[in-house]
């Protein structure tokens, strides 16, 4: 797990080595252990290191193989570069360290751009060919890890972070209005390629992009779950469902136990990673650390979960850390956490994936979490209204549930110059509604939101928070197989038992079904879902601060009656308004933008 930064000029000049080194050095809280810039031909790569796989200077980054002029960047893990390794010997290849990003390399060169299909893993990687001057950057199948660009004339640059880009200069950093619209409509998530940055843009998930040295590039979608029935599965019962998709999620689990570091779990307390500890503890690791995080009640809403994280503790004997934050650490952890967004991202579960993270990081280098399952099983509340909605129907009715307000209530949030004649959100549902496949309304859901929703909103969530402070999060429930078994499951079995019944199906015997029988949880973040006191504060400085009534986003009067009734007014989905909006702007004067 990395950061990862590169240039490649396009105009016959040498690539601003200066300029890349600021960008790697942006992304030190990403990889700690180690940096390296390297410059061959019109390319520069830069990268930091989080040593997780070959923990000695052989695995150090950029990797360069002088005998097959290549030299790459690689953020992530191949879980299968053992196996790889191993084919890859048998094909001729000699190897000089244990690192994945070895196995990268010379797959690179035995299969070209479409080794990435063989691998399984999270990852982002940029490869340039000594010989060629091409470039190849390459993203993971569920966009597990981030990769963001930046294009100016005869130059294109790319890092793991958003912000380690604009320590390069030269990016416009107006707020693209498209993106704004979709923050504002589309439950705050920018899809790919935008950001809300007109000039940062980012690879969509499972993509490669070849670059050649004039600058002209191609992309390729190598990966796409299908959402539909197929032949292979024809006959299968309620009962082999829930077997096939225990045997896979054992099998996710296993995979994402490689490591030179040891490995805790993110344990919530609910179904998710109770799972994942109990198929761990299925594998026989012993010793397992499992944390979970609390907060003090504010409104009369609880913060912790720590009753159902006890309970599975107890049950698989791990070795587990509670940790309440202090309230005196909740606000300075709010602009904490703001500084570690990638990009402005509004759920309060932010704050609580820092905080956990913090206290992680001193006592493992890599964890598990259950990230993931609902939107792959169909565990959200707007899931089951579109069971019966008619597939010619199913954009609108998914808007309808999903979307945090109508287009038209724009125009009583936004100052008019940045209100659009048009709806690009609802026109965004609407193409991938009507992409061929997802055989009914909650396939194309589901479709949507694991490839889209879930890599910007989620993914992105975990990918940042625990990065920021140099800690490695796997996510079993996004192993590719595992999203593939799930797509082709029918409908009404992730929709049973209230969601993700198959899940819970496969979990019985293996967790107790106190875990499996509860509400639905979530990770408790009152004193911002309720903003009063410090918070609110906070949040009237950063809306009424001469800066945001420059750049002139939001109307006064809607700004002045929020503020004066911070906690009424909800999204679609129950989010805090005057928090999403804040958090944007809170974003935005952080970046110094």
């Amino acid at each position: 797990m990395c950061g990862i930064a590169g240039e490649i000029r396009f105009d016959g000049g040498d690539p601003n080595v200066e300029a890349v080194a600021r960008i790697t050095a942006e992304m030190h809280r990403r990889g700690p252990d180690g940096s390296g810039v390297y410059s061959t031909g019109a390319i520069a790569l830069g990268h930091r290191r989080l040593k997780i796989i070959d923990l000695s200077e052989r695995g150090a980054q950029p990797m360069v193989d002088s005998e097959l002029g290549l030299v790459a960047v690689f953020n992530g893990l191949i879980y299968n570069y053992r196996e790889l390794r191993a084919e890859l010997e048998a094909a001729g290849h000699h190897f000089f360290s244990t690192s994945d990003t070895e196995v990268l390399l010379k797959a690179f060169k035995q299969w070209g751009p479409a080794c990435v299909e063989r691998f399984l893993g999270m990852f982002a990687f940029a490869v340039a060919d000594r010989d060629t001057g091409v470039l190849t950057l390459g993203r993971d199948r569920l966009g597990i890890k981030p990769l963001y660009l930046t294009e100016a004339p005869g130059r294109l640059r790319f890092a793991s972070s958003l912000p380690a880009l604009l320590q390069g200069g030269g990016i416009d950093t107006s707020i693209d209005p498209v993106a704004l619209h979709h923050y504002m409509t589309f439950h705050s998530v920018v899809p790919a390629p935008r950001t809300i940055l007109t000039g940062v843009r980012k690879l969509p998930p499972a993509t490669v992009r070849t670059i050649q040295p004039d600058g002209t590039y191609s992309d390729h979608v190598y990966w796409r779950p299908l959402h539909t029935r197929r032949p292979e599965h024809a006959g299968m019962t309620a009962r082999d469902w829930r077997d096939a998709v225990l045997e896979s999620l054992r099998v996710a689990v296993r995979r994402r136990m490689v490591a030179d570091v040891p490995v805790g779990v993110l344990l919530s307390g609910g179904l998710d990673s109770s799972l994942v500890v109990a198929l761990l503890a299925a594998e026989g690791q012993t010793g397992l650390k499992t944390f979970s995080v609390g907060f003090h009640a504010a409104a009369g809403e609880a913060g912790d979960e720590f009753e159902y994280s006890d309970l599975v503790a107890e049950h698989f004997g791990t070795d587990h850390q509670q940790i309440l934050v202090d309230p005196a650490r909740m606000l300075p952890a709010v602009d904490e956490t703001i500084v570690a967004m990638a990009e402005p991202m509004v759920s309060h579960d932010c704050v609580a994936f820092y905080l956990l993270s913090q206290e992680v990081s001193k006592s493992v280098t890599v964890v598990q979490s259950g990230q993931g399952a609902d939107e792959v099983f169909a565990g959200y509340s707007w899931y089951p209204p579109l069971a019966r909605v008619p597939r010619r129907h199913g954009a609108q009715a998914y808007a309808e549930q999903f979307t945090d307000r109508d287009h038209t209530d724009l125009a009583g949030i936004l100052e008019p110059e940045w209100l659009l004649d048009h709806d690009p959100s609802r026109e965004f549902i609407a193409e991938h509604f009507d992409a061929s496949g997802a055989d009914e309304t909650l396939d194309a859901a589901l479709r949507l939101d694991s490839t889209v929703m879930l890599v910007d909103d989620p993914v992105k969530r975990v990918d940042n928070m625990t990065m920021a402070w140099g800690l490695e999060a796997r996510v079993p429930f996004l192993d590719h197989e595992l999203v593939e078994l799930a797509a082709a499951c029918p409908p009404e079995l992730k929709l049973a038992h209230g969601g993700k019944g198959v899940l819970k199906e496969a979990a019985r015997g293996v967790v107790p079904d106190e875990i499996i029988d509860r509400p639905k949880g979530y990770f408790p973040v009152p004193a911002i879902r309720h903003l009063e006191g410090p918070f609110l504060d906070r949040v009237r400085d950063a809306v009424t601060d001469p800066v945001a009534k420059a750049r002139g986003l939001v109307r006064r009067d809607w700004l002045d009656a929020m503020l004066a009734d911070p906690n009424t007014k909800r999204t679609n989905l129950g989010s805090n308004a005057l928090w999403q909006v804040a958090l944007l702007e809170m974003w935005l004067q952080e970046r110094g933008l």
